[in-house]
């Protein structure tokens, strides 16, 4: 059994904590510069704030799903490996 890790390169790591950077810091300017009244570019900065977390929140929700499946799928494998192991185990007696 083979547990798989998944790591992620320092440049891969770098460009994602960038392009999120750059997509927080046009948003912000998108509706700092917005022609409309102080409430409404509030409203839209309350929508965007939670739109990201909501994004956030998503994104880890599957991924400890996808993670629970993950040892739960080696939970079983385990067990049957006990199992076919001592079906193969010869007799003492």
């Amino acid at each position: 059994m083979q547990e798989m890790n998944i790591k992620h390169s320092q440049n891969w790591m770098i460009f994602t904590t960038l392009s999120f950077a750059v997509a927080a810091i046009m948003m912000a300017l998108g509706i700092y510069n917005l022609e409309a009244s102080f409430s409404a570019k509030g409203f839209y900065t309350m929508s965007a704030i939670m739109l990201v977390h909501t994004a956030v929140t998503l994104t880890k929700t599957l991924r400890d799903r996808d993670e629970a499946e993950k040892f739960h799928n080696r939970l079983e494998d385990a067990k049957t490996e006990k199992l076919l192991m001592d079906i193969n185990k010869p007799d003492d007696a």
